[in-house]
């Protein structure tokens, strides 16, 4: 597959990004915890510059929770402050509100020094299509603010959001770089939902995706689809389970559409489990860097 989609729309966010980034004090990046790096968009970094920096694994909820120790441990150690988020729990709401008066602290204070009057934080949200910054908005600010969909490309305008608590917040829409040159990442993004399905195989996906699965996950697949033993090739499991599911029409055929279908939404709604599809070991940490 040759997974690549940039809306018109996100390189007007990108300018929209530049031109709103001297107006902000912290930035907080969401990733997606099941694919933390896959999920990290690499213009970011250039685009945020200096500015204090705070990563959500967002979706913890659904990634796997040995993974998400390890992840968290491993951004922290690239001297990130790192938290785990789930959009939709209320308890993540002080950790955040805590986290970003302390990025915030050091910059009061210099300000303080000169003169200058304390004002409200300028918190600006960024990730990817479909990480879940909306929800993580309107969970903060605990009422509806910001439109939120489970689908990419749902957000496309800057939003300044309000908190009782002495900070604003801006959502921006989700922006993915201009050529996804890493197609294994591609694939990754593509499971999770941040690049639409409509421009994808979604057979070829789900062929990717079973083998991960297999491999990482053997027995949550082998439980949710009451599987005894799992076919060694990725094919024949997809038809294995197409199979069992009982998705076959007139000659015996697999339906090899609804099969792939129910793979990749049983994936994101964590029906088959808690899965993470990138591993913290697997990371070449020789050739990784903090942000600037």
């Amino acid at each position: 597959m040759d997974i690549n989609w940039y809306p018109g729309h996100m390189a007007k966010t990108r300018r929209i990004i530049l031109d709103t980034m001297k107006q902000v004090d912290i930035v907080i990046e969401l990733v997606d915890a099941r694919i933390p790096t896959a999920s990290k968009n690499p213009d970011i970094a250039q685009l945020i510059g200096n500015k204090a920096k705070i990563l959500i694994l967002n979706k913890s909820d659904l990634a796997d929770p040995v993974e998400n120790k390890k992840w968290a441990e491993y951004y922290r150690s690239l001297g990130y402050t790192v938290l785990l988020g789930n959009s939709r729990s209320k308890d993540d709401r002080k950790p955040v509100l805590n986290a970003i008066r302390e990025a915030y602290r050091e910059k009061a204070e210099r300000d303080r020094k000169r003169g200058i009057v304390a004002r409200t934080a300028r918190v600006m949200i960024l990730g990817i299509p479909n990480v879940g910054k909306s929800t993580f908005i309107n969970n903060l600010c605990g009422a509806r603010r910001a439109e939120a969909q489970d689908r990419p490309g749902v957000t496309q305008k800057k939003q300044w959001v309000p908190l009782a608590e002495g900070i604003d917040l801006l959502d921006t829409p989700g922006i993915l770089w201009p050529k996804l040159e890493n197609q294994s990442d591609a694939a990754l993004l593509a499971m999770t939902g941040a690049i639409k399905d409509t421009i994808l195989d979604l057979e070829g996906l789900s062929l990717i995706l079973v083998a991960m699965l297999a491999k990482y996950y053997p027995e949550q697949l082998k439980a949710r689809y009451k599987l005894t033993e799992l076919e060694p090739k990725a094919y024949d499991l997809f038809l294995q389970i197409g199979r069992r599911r009982g998705f076959v029409v007139s000659g015996g055929e697999v339906d090899e559409e609804r099969t792939a279908i129910t793979l990749l939404d049983e994936f994101r709604g964590a029906k088959i489990g808690r899965i993470s599809l990138e591993r913290a070991d697997d990371v070449d940490k020789t050739e990784q860097e903090p942000e600037a």
